[in-house]
């Protein structure tokens, strides 16, 4: 036991990082207390040690405990002033909790001395004894809980401690400032921030009263129902006001704060932040003058009320004497002003000013320079006249001259009673409002000229109409005239009969407003414009009345700054051409479903022949085994196995005519391909072919599957054979070539460098209708039962998913050249490593677990039973979240085996890229049948990814997933 109490006093720093935050101090130094509680609170999964003394449970409370245990006649008679200290400091978080084993139960009627103890311990549950060992363990786990709870309640305090720091931080660093107002003694304490923003220095005397004063008058009442209403309803405190420095200027401040209420519930003070919003509120106050410029001027049709309506904005937003606008005679250097704005006491200036008469800066209006002068008594150019100016309310004057083509025009001026800067803001301010009242006025007044032209080119054309001859009139073809922009001047009424609308309904409106705008649109225009070199017809539709459209074939020649058009109705022409061009959709869609037709059929074909293999085959065996003849199955299983490979390799070749095969491009060396299979291909085509390779020197690299181009090149040999039944010869060349813009566009292919490969035989050649149909898949020229047709569109499928081409170059009688045109790829070749098939009789010895995911039920056990064999645990998931289930465990897993297509929305790759976030060495292995190469990767896979195609072999799939468990 004391070795115990020893480890504990040697304990420092967070109780919660203590051996016993959580444990139990026990101190019953008398008979087998102690031992029994010890041994109870240890079965219980409560940690507990045993102090010999009171001074040893003083120390271990110092250190921090999760609660007590003492027998009472321990503290009887005890000293308890040191334990009482340490309870009284503990923090407002701590009350220990006491569990006393008393002999007499823990009644105040049935043991008086227990008032003194829980005076002095506070939180105390008594266990009289003899006690059953439940009743101690349950009391304690209480106890644990409560302490427990303690322990977060601290940890929260915390973190509000740490909250606090942080907001005072961010109240600094954001400018604002801190303010307290105490409700009872209308004490305000506000930081050096909030004085400087009422013109205070830090550390001056800043009171209530003295921030009440420093309100602007119009302000003061709103602010201190704003703090009434706040303390009488408990309102959040927000308000804007303007207040007054001492040096006189004005700012804007934003108030915010709450109520903090004492524990009796009465409102005890006020907290808050302030922050200085005059940039703020002129940007706002300037920023609502100006829509309401727009909204006002919007509404008028008078220039001069316009001009009033921007003088008044203003005034009243810069707070000046007068604003007006004027017109200015350069020449005599009058202003003559029809109407101003002008605040309460302040005259009018209506009339005619004489410049030379307030001042000599005459001279910079006429050269189109901004007038702003702070006190006319002290600049140069109105001292001798600052009497006039004053008299007028002008002692601080503004003009900004309106300049336009022909020079100066006008002049927008402000005046203020008293001496005034004008600064930068409120130049950008003036000079906004008169850009934008000069533009409406401007836009008015040629909106009062267009009105004007349009009801002139009204008249004109009622008088050309009683001026066309018969021919216009009688015309049934559409006739127009089109002016400079585009806009109509005339039409024949064929436009009625045609399309509806009548001369009123075009003339004067732009020609393009009338074809449709899904066909031509702008082009329309274009056409009709007198500088358009135009075609000798153009085709567009023309919009009805009615909303419906007609087609048109226009002709149309410039005179001047007008076009004459004529336009021909060919609706039924053209709904002919459409019918004809829809019949040949049609025609083209039956030839598709026809081309599919025989796709499926052969397919079909094919598939039916193997699986009547394989059916047959596993039927024969299950009746030889039934009648006990097992010797003779291993012909029905090479049958069996014979017919899936087959069936394997013609899913194969569909796959790579659509392009849906699953590749593994690796950078090659295509002339060290072609040199590995040479034995291979001379073998296979037989004695009576020469093969000749001519592989160019320095050849480019090449970013394909080599066992693909391996399948490619021993097929087109094989074709090469058997186009040459007399023998002959078939050479294999490669070369790089660089297509340009033109060659590439033949090739159907981008411009760029490529890899060409090329097969060429010396046998009967094809004839053009067979070149046409040669990619297409069971399309042969083989007799009946000696081809399957899909080894060109197997090439064609693996060239066009590489990102390359193939071309048929052939002539009937003169041979043929097959060529495959590969891009080049700028990384180099690795070299191949070495490694050997494994088998299911290798069995591994150093375990592994592997994760196998598919949805299908066979793949599964299949893939199972050979990681058994292989000496491997395995463990089955039918679906990508399950599987992703297991990889976010704490399961040790060795490499995962999934397929790519997976049901419940996540596929293999999302599988594996989930995985690698929690275990980014996983091994992951892909196998599929049919894989979207853009869901794995387009072949670019992740560093220890592979992928396994469908279907498989046993030994394959042993020797892939022991290489890859293996290797380090």
């Amino acid at each position: 036991m004391k070795t115990k109490v020893s480890s504990i006093s040697r304990k420092r720093g967070n109780p919660l990082d203590r051996t016993l935050p959580q444990g139990a101090v026990i101190l019953a130094p008398r008979g087998r207390d102690a031992a029994i509680a010890y041994s109870v609170l240890q079965q219980g999964g409560i940690e507990a040690v045993v102090v010999p003394s009171l001074p040893a449970l003083c120390g271990a409370v110092r250190i921090g405990v999760g609660m007590a245990v003492i027998t009472e006649e321990t503290l009887r008679g005890a000293d308890l002033r040191e334990l009482a200290r340490l309870l009284e400091e503990q923090g407002e978080w701590s009350d220990l909790p006491f569990i006393l084993l008393t002999e007499r139960g823990g009644g105040l009627e049935r043991n008086p001395a227990a008032v003194r103890l829980l005076e002095t311990l506070g939180n105390v549950t008594f266990l009289e004894r003899p006690f059953h060992p439940t009743t101690l363990l349950s009391l304690a786990r209480s106890a644990r809980r409560a302490r427990r709870r303690q322990y977060e309640a601290r940890a929260r305090l915390e973190d509000i401690r740490e909250g606090e720091a942080r907001l005072k931080l961010a109240i600094a660093a954001g400018g604002l400032g801190a303010w307290s107002f105490d409700i009872a003694t209308q004490r305000l304490e506000c930081s050096d921030e909030c004085r400087a923003q009422f013109g205070r220095s830090p550390g001056q005397r800043f009171d209530y009263d003295d921030l009440v004063a420093a309100i602007h008058d119009d302000d003061r009442e709103a602010m201190q129902d704003a703090v009434a209403r706040s303390i009488r309803h408990g309102d959040d405190y927000g308000i804007e006001y303007r207040t007054v420095w001492p040096d006189g200027s004005l700012h804007w401040l934003r108030l915010d704060g709450r109520v903090e209420y004492a524990a009796s519930g009465r409102p005890a003070r006020m907290v808050g932040v302030s922050e200085e919003i005059t940039a703020q509120r002129r940007i706002e106050v300037r920023r609502n003058a100006l829509l309401t410029l727009g909204d006002q001027i919007r509404a008028m049709s008078d220039p001069d009320d316009m001009a009033l309506c921007a003088a008044e904005i203003l005034g009243t937003t810069l707070e000046v004497s007068r604003a007006g606008y004027g017109v200015v005679d350069r020449a005599a250097e009058t202003i003559k002003i029809a109407r101003d704005w002008c605040a309460p006491g302040t005259q009018t200036l209506g009339g005619t000013l004489q410049f030379r008469d307030y001042g000599s800066y005459i001279e910079n209006i006429k050269r189109g320079e901004l007038v702003a002068i702070a006190d006319s008594r002290l600049d140069e150019r109105t001292r001798e006249t600052t009497h006039a100016l004053e008299a007028l309310h002008a002692r601080a004057v503004l003009n900004m001259p309106i300049v336009e083509t022909e020079g100066l025009v006008a002049l927008l001026y402000l005046s203020h009673n008293e001496a005034r800067e004008w600064p930068s803001d409120d130049l950008a301010f003036v000079q906004d409002v008169a850009d934008r009242t000069q533009a409406a006025i401007e836009r008015r007044i040629a909106e009062i000229a267009l009105a004007e032209l349009a009801a002139t080119l009204e008249r004109q054309v009622e008088e050309r109409t009683r001026e066309r001859d018969r021919t216009w009139q009688n015309s049934q073809d559409l006739l127009t005239i089109v002016g400079s922009g585009g806009r109509i001047l005339a039409v024949n009424p064929a436009w009625t009969t045609i399309l509806g609308w009548s001369a009123l309904d075009v003339v004067g409106k732009s020609a393009a407003a009338f074809a449709a705008v899904d066909d031509t649109g702008d082009d329309f225009g274009t056409f009709l414009h007198p500088s358009t070199v135009r075609p000798a017809q153009y085709k567009n539709r023309m919009r009805h009345k009615d909303g419906t459209f007609r087609w048109v074939s226009w002709i149309a020649s410039s005179e001047g700054e007008h076009v004459y058009a004529s336009g021909r109705h060919i609706t039924a022409e053209q709904e002919a051409q459409d019918a004809l061009e829809g019949a040949q959709e049609q025609l083209r869609q039956s030839q598709k479903m026809e081309a599919v037709g025989q796709l499926t059929g052969g397919l079909a074909h094919d598939f039916n022949n193997l699986l009547a293999a394989i059916s047959g085959s596993l039927e024969l065996m299950t009746v030889r085994i039934a009648q006990g003849r097992a010797l003779e199955i291993d012909r029905y299983i090479s049958m069996a196995q014979q017919a899936t490979k087959r069936a394997s390799a013609l899913t194969h070749r569909l796959l790579a005519f659509s392009r849906r095969q699953t590749l593994d491009p690796r950078p090659t060396d295509v002339n060290r391909l072609i040199a590995s299979l040479d034995d291979l291909l001379r073998r296979s085509v037989g004695p009576t072919v020469d093969i000749e390779i001519v592989g160019a020197g320095g050849l480019w690299t090449t970013l394909i599957d080599p066992n693909q181009l391996e399948n490619a090149i021993l097929n087109l040999c094989l074709n090469a054979r058997d186009a040459m039944p007399d023998g002959g010869t078939i050479t294999i060349e490669t070369s790089n070539k660089w297509l340009d813009r033109i060659e590439a566009h033949e090739r159907d292919l981008s411009p760029g460098q490529y890899v060409s490969l090329c097969v060429t035989d010396t046998g009967t050649g094809m004839s053009a209708e067979t070149i046409e149909r040669a990619f297409d898949p069971f399309f042969t020229t083989k007799p009946l039962g000696e081809g399957t047709g899909l080894g060109l569109s197997m090439i064609y499928g693996f060239a066009r998913q590489s990102g390359g081409q193939v071309r048929i170059y052939s002539e009937v009688g003169h041979g043929t050249t097959i060529c495959l045109y590969l891009p080049r790829s700028d990384k180099s070749v690795e070299a191949e490593p070495e490694h050997r098939l494994a088998s299911l009789n290798d069995v591994s010895t150093a375990g592994g677990r592997v994760l196998i995911v598919d949805d299908e039920p066979a793949v599964r056990a299949v893939v199972a039973d050979v990681l058994v064999d292989l000496g491997y645990e395995c463990i089955e998931a039918g679906d990508g979240p399950a599987g992703l289930s297991i990889l976010e465990s704490d399961m040790r897993i060795d490499l995962l085996v999934s397929d790519v297509g997976l049901p419940k929305g996540m596929n293999g790759r999302q599988l594996a890229d989930a995985a690698r976030v929690t275990r980014p060495d996983l091994k992951i292995l892909f196998i599929t049948g049919y894989a979207e190469n853009a869901v794995i990767g387009n072949g670019l896979l992740d560093r220890g990814m592979h992928v396994l195609t469908k279907p498989f072999s046993v030994d394959a799939l042993a020797s892939r997933i022991r290489e890859m468990i293996e290797r380090v």
